[in-house]
């Protein structure tokens, strides 16, 4: 079995596989060496783990793992990946998004996939069916659109995603809906539509915090895999465990 430990910017998530399946998940406000202990006490046939943070580490934590898990790998740039990437600034890639297109690699290996994460930005990734990665695009996720307006300008209010009723907005915080809901749509679609005629059988992922919401309005066919960059982690450290230590 299998422990991914993913630390965010404000959350971090444990996540327990056995092979391939996800058989436990939990996210909590910070990462301490305890709440580690007790998961290997909880689930003993952990062997293996799996360290990613976008910042830095709490103290401990790394030598404590190296004791507690017969195989302990902290992802960074250099770890090696069960796929092969275009990407011309391959240290300056997020973990997250190479966790992602681990995660569609391993769940769709012989298909083009585009991988989109609707998170704090949002991030397009082209995975192609010989598992090549070959780029992708950054730009502002949807309550960072809102936020931004609000704190770049001296009017316009903070507004929260709702629905909207229109493609024209009748006030200034349905104007700011409008723009914001369908702009990121109008995104999303079109960075399908440029992609399609390209990569044959397009498969879209789509994960993320905001990837429910966006789910209900895009018109089109794809998959949600929200535990996605989980999946991820954990072909990775399958693909990095030594073969004597595989079990």
């Amino acid at each position: 079995m299998n422990l991914i430990i993913d630390i965010g910017n404000t959350r971090t998530k444990y996540s327990v596989f056995d092979k391939d399946i996800e058989v436990f998940s939990d996210a909590v406000s910070i990462c301490n060496i305890d709440r580690i202990r007790q998961l290997k006490s909880d689930f003993p046939k952990i062997s293996n783990a799996i360290i990613s943070s976008t910042g830095l580490l709490p103290e401990g934590i790394i030598d404590g793992c190296k004791k507690i898990f017969n195989f302990f790998l902290k992802f960074n740039p250099s770890t090696p990946l069960p796929f092969s990437s275009d990407y011309k600034t391959p240290t300056t890639i997020g973990a997250d998004r190479l966790a992602g297109i681990a995660g569609a690699q391993k769940k769709f290996p012989d298909k083009n996939v585009l991988i989109i994460d609707a998170g704090t930005a949002i991030t397009f990734d082209l995975k192609t069916k010989t598992n090549i990665h070959k780029g992708g695009n950054i730009s502002p996720g949807l309550k960072m659109r809102f936020k931004s307006l609000h704190e770049y300008t001296h009017a316009l209010p903070l507004v929260e995603a709702t629905d909207i009723s229109g493609y024209l907005g009748l006030s200034t915080r349905e104007a700011i809906l409008n723009g914001v809901i369908l702009g990121m749509m109008s995104e999303i679609e079109g960075t399908i539509d440029l992609l399609s005629p390209i990569y044959e059988d397009l498969t879209i992922i789509l994960t993320g915090g905001d990837a429910p919401f966006f789910e209900i309005r895009l018109k089109r066919t794809i998959f949600v895999i929200q535990n996605l960059v989980s999946q991820g982690l954990n072909s990775i450290l399958n693909y990095n465990v030594p073969d004597n230590l595989i079990k």
